[in-house]
């Protein structure tokens, strides 16, 4: 018997960035939008616990226990009982260390499946508690669609949309460490003056016309409030200039905004069409700035078994 889970990648529509909290976290207002690229983990009885991955960079994967899918097996079984021996393969098509939530989304998918495969009874509820333990960005890949993230990004707020966005993603050669993108968040506030705690910096808040033009459905809308949506963006090109390179080019291809998805390295573009989308994408290919493209729409759903 085995259980397999589908499980979506996920882009920051806005990532609006709080002051640094005494425990090291920032508060958020993560607006997440799950798109058409998918993730599916496998999970199957087993001797012990072991992870193998197949797909695109798999070999960038880690297959100890290391792995958020492992640590998501272990956490599901402590908590309700059950031992931890299984096998979960991960079929990779989110890209590898792109800034999609490739490993949320990951470790989201094997603690569905290891629930159904052993029939803990857990609620959605419950594994929301155990995802958001897990990570920060793990417990949307859950819930999929559009949500609005607090906290720490896992206190989720559904989100309504009134229609299909077209996003084309461009992979950037090489990763960037999130938490290194955040410390130069706050090394560029206070380099302001601004200062870079909760006390100087103001609570975040989710932007009210962005909502809306998400609610609508509205593309146009939406991508003139997308600009100035990615507090992390400033950071993420000073570690790595080389992406307003690529930020231009899809820029001048057409697309109706260009943004650093989170903490990065991966550009996102939000297109008119499907056929603007195609046409950003190609352009992006000719100019040798990236690494890889992708071109998909959102939102989509979250995790759900597809085999079993």
């Amino acid at each position: 018997m085995s259980v397999t889970v589908r499980v979506p990648a996920k882009v920051n529509v806005q990532l609006a960035v709080g002051g640094l909290r005494p425990d090291g976290f920032h508060d958020l207002a993560n607006v997440f939008l799950a798109v058409a690229i998918h993730d599916e983990v496998t999970v199957t009885p087993s001797d012990s616990l072991r992870i193998t991955v197949s797909g695109p960079n798999a070999h960038q994967v880690p297959v100890d226990g290391s792995n958020l899918v492992a640590k998501a097996a272990r956490l599901l079984a402590e908590r309700f009982g059950t031992d931890p021996r299984v096998h979960l393969h991960i079929a990779k098509d989110i890209p590898v260390a792109g800034g999609m939530a490739g490993g949320s989304a990951d470790c989201a998918a094997a603690l569905v499946a290891c629930e159904a495969l052993w029939g803990t009874g857990a609620t959605r509820e419950d594994l929301h508690t155990l995802a958001a333990e897990l990570g920060s960005d793990v417990p949307f890949p859950l819930l999929g669609g559009a949500a609005l993230g607090r906290g720490r990004g896992e206190l989720l707020e559904p989100l309504e949309t009134g229609g299909t966005f077209h996003w084309v993603f461009a992979m950037a050669q090489g990763g960037l460490s999130t938490p290194a993108v955040y410390r130069e968040c706050d090394r560029l506030r206070e380099e302001r003056g601004l200062g870079s705690s909760t006390a100087d910096i103001p609570a975040p808040q989710p932007s009210p016309e962005l909502l809306e033009a998400l609610r609508l459905g509205d593309p146009a809308a939406l991508g003139a409030r997308i600009a100035a949506s990615n507090d992390l963006q400033e950071a993420a090109l000073s570690l790595r200039p080389a992406l307003a390179e690529t930020l231009r080019t899809g820029t001048e291809a057409g697309a109706l905004a260009a943004l650093v998805s989170g903490s990065g390295p991966t550009c996102a573009f939000l297109a008119k069409d499907p056929e603007s989308a195609n046409d950003v994408a190609e352009a992006l290919l000719a100019s040798n700035t990236c690494r890889s493209v992708r071109v998909t729409h959102g939102p989509v759903g979250g995790a759900a078994v597809v085999g079993g």
